[in-house]
């Protein structure tokens, strides 16, 4: 099959635009290092903890020392399978807040305002508990549904929150996220419903898309046009050749990775590792952001959590459930609450945000606290804190250097203090009572800005957003990688849709956004007017200047 276009990368923004192209006929091929998602640890939305932890799915990536992180290296998983990281993250689907948006309109990325980009949200979408069809989608590939909150301590976190003053939102996709409420998921009927469920199988079903697995080691460019992309597949090395041309979807570290490969990025550092220089475009690899967050753990009063399935017996009960009769923990991501909130008087829009969960647990499932308990993933949306990505050497198969510089700056560490003592005032709060027997960490011992600080540097983790790396903007910017067509800028024929070219990482978890960018982009690729602009006026608290809360 020859391919009109070749897009590197079966994720989240991939797997949107292969559909889109397929569904208006053109022919695509998918570059794909990565393998199948079949199995449970993929498909079972409880087993969340297992594929980013596994070297079959995950490129096993890891941070350079952060100097401001006592010199720790911070894991950083990227979905090296179909579906790409939507095959191993949380499910958390978060749009981000308008705000979020508008700010990229402003800094360069014309036609990309929260009124641009929510009809694209609503083509994407079929929202099952929603607030309807004003603010939400109904028909589209993407199912987005809500755990059943059940366990008790979902609806006591978002009560205690409510107590504590806080707003509460029904729906904080819809017209106001700002609040407590119900998390919403990409679950359906129990599965991980993954870009790969949602877009790629069925456009692979349509005739008009190919997946080819290999190694993405560069795109060929002759004459100033991307003409295809070189890989290494077990057959050998061969060039994918694109009739019209290359999108790149490989992730805010592989796509910049492959961009300086190609002799797109910084002229001194690609000099540096012997590359000749296609555009100098400084950049890329630049700009990287990210999510932090702490875990705030509590045990528990009540034997109400999970823990009662924390061992061989109790999982093995959970995944038969699952697998046979298609119920039970294991079909939920067990993020069923949530909240935003802003951290002090004068923060337009929510700028903390909070995960629930009925378990006191690390992240990747290695150590649970000793017991029932929670906890809360808690951290700051808008660190002023930027990294990069660099090349390790010319040599494809060598990671790249990432460099988050976690930390960095100053006001990181006031929001993170802000998060600690207004956690534990929501978790103070009378609905909350009958659940907390103790707080496990931080710990009570920690109570002074020095002692949450050294509690920080030892035990903030990355929330896995890292974004920003070949960031749109206008053609004139110097710093900009894409146009807001996503055309990379110095190159013909070469595209990039991913969360590399977010201007600034938005609220929440970037799935959402990144298939958006997918859809979005495929208007751009096919040369259509875009959606038309909505008029929906999101919610901002009116006390927002005077009021915490």
């Amino acid at each position: 099959m020859d391919a009109e276009y070749v897009i590197v990368g079966a994720g989240s923004a991939g797997c949107a635009m292969a559909y889109r192209l397929a569904e208006a006929g053109k022919k695509v091929t998918v570059i794909e290092h990565g393998g199948s998602d079949f199995g449970p640890f993929i498909q079972m939305p409880g087993a969340l903890s297992y594929p980013m932890n596994m070297g079959i799915y995950d490129w096993g990536f890891q941070s350079e020392p952060e100097p401001h992180l006592g010199g720790r290296r911070l894991a950083t998983p990227r979905g090296k399978v179909i579906g790409g990281s939507s095959s191993i993250n949380g499910m958390v689907y978060v749009r981000g807040h308008a705000k979020d948006f508008d700010t990229w309109a402003d800094m360069g990325a014309t036609g990309w305002s929260y009124a641009d980009v929510l009809p694209y949200f609503k083509r994407m979408e079929q929202s099952h508990g929603g607030s309807g069809p004003d603010w939400r989608g109904t028909s589209g590939p993407l199912h987005i549904t809500r755990g059943p909150r059940s366990n008790p301590l979902f609806d006591a976190f978002i009560r205690s929150g409510e107590a504590a003053g806080y707003p509460v939102t029904q729906d904080y996709n819809g017209r106001q996220q700002e609040g407590f409420g119900p998390m919403e998921a990409t679950i359906w009927k129990g599965r991980r419903w993954s870009a790969a469920n949602a877009y790629l199988k069925p456009a692979i079903k349509t005739g008009n898309v190919r997946v080819t697995r290999g190694f993405a080691r560069r795109v060929v460019i002759e004459n100033g046009r991307a003409t295809g992309v070189e890989i290494d597949t077990k057959a050998g090395r061969q060039v994918i050749r694109a009739g019209r041309e290359v999108i790149l979807a490989a992730s805010s570290i592989n796509s910049p990775k492959l961009l300086m490969l190609s002799g797109i990025g910084p002229a001194a550092h690609l000099r540096e590792h012997g590359i000749e220089v296609v555009a100098d475009r400084p950049g890329v690899g630049a700009n990287l952001q990210d999510h932090m967050e702490i875990y705030m753990q509590f045990q528990a009063a009540q034997p109400v959590t999970l823990y009662k399935y924390w061992n061989v017996f109790g999982k093995a009960w959970v995944g038969a459930n699952w697998l046979f009769l298609g119920r039970g923990p294991g079909t939920s991501n067990q993020f069923e609450a949530c909240a935003f909130i802003r951290s002090r008087a004068g923060i337009e829009y929510p700028d903390i945000q909070y995960h629930f969960l009925p378990i006191a647990v690390r992240y990747d499932g290695k150590a649970a606290a000793g017991g029932h308990g929670f906890q809360v993933h808690v951290g700051p949306m808008r660190s002023k804190s930027r990294g990069s990505v660099t090349l390790r050497s010319a040599r494809p198969e060598d990671a790249p250097v990432i460099r988050f510089n976690y930390m960095s700056d100053p006001g990181d560490w006031e929001d993170f203090r802000a998060c600690v003592r207004l956690t534990r005032e929501i978790f103070a709060q009378g609905p909350m009572a009958p659940f907390v027997k103790a707080e496990i960490q931080p710990g009570p011992g920690v109570q002074t800005d020095d002692e949450i600080d050294a509690f920080i540097r030892d035990h903030a983790e990355s929330a896995y957003h890292p974004c920003g790396t070949a960031r749109m903007g206008r053609r004139d910017d110097p710093m900009a990688v894409v146009d807001p067509e996503c055309r990379v800028i110095g190159v013909e024929g070469l595209r990039l849709a991913d969360s590399s070219i977010f201007p600034q990482v938005t609220n929440g978890n970037l799935n959402g956004p990144s298939i958006m960018t997918g859809e979005k982009a495929a208007d751009h690729i096919l040369g259509r007017a875009p959606l038309a602009a909505s008029n929906q006026e999101p919610w901002i608290n009116p006390a927002w200047a005077t009021s915490q809360r």
